[in-house]
């Protein structure tokens, strides 16, 4: 990231290394998405159940898919006004909805989902206590079992 750009509101820092991943160069983009990736491993190898290297590893083409949808949509805000997702959350009334989050994700803090969780009143939140944004058997377990709550009952 140039030194200039590293100063910057996080929006400002997401959208130059859009810039980055986009830049004509090819080498400009592979060492965009070397950085970007280093980060993301950097912060999932801190958990139990983190692999090193884990986004690293990937083919460049992956990388470059992941590190440039990531960025994109960072860099923008997602198109959603600060705050609108809280403030907006009544819209879900009755639409139910499961909440299932690793206590131990360092890139995805639960605070975000708690406070959804506050101001959707028809979610829960399931706090995986074993889990990071990696994942782990129990919430994978948890998951297939919310899934299965909301899938439509099977005939046998």
């Amino acid at each position: 990231m140039p030194e200039a750009h590293r100063d910057g509101d996080v929006f400002e820092v997401l959208a130059a290394y859009s810039r980055l991943l986009s830049d004509p160069d090819p080498a400009v983009r592979a060492k965009a998405a070397r950085d970007w990736v280093a980060w993301e491993d950097a912060v999932i190898s801190q958990e139990a159940n983190g692999t090193p290297g884990a986004y690293g590893s990937q083919p460049d083409d992956a990388l470059m898919a992941m590190t440039r949808i990531c960025a994109h949509y960072f860099a923008n805000a997602a198109w959603l006004e600060e705050g609108a997702l809280l403030r907006d959350a009544d819209r879900l009334a009755g639409i139910p909805g499961a909440l299932i989050h690793g206590r131990l994700d360092l890139g995805s803090p639960l605070r975000t989902a708690w406070e959804l969780a506050e101001v959707w009143p028809d979610a829960t939140l399931r706090v995986i206590e074993d889990s990071g944004h990696t994942g782990s058997e129990t919430l994978r377990k948890v998951l297939h079992e919310a899934i299965e709550a909301f899938s439509p009952a099977r005939e046998g």
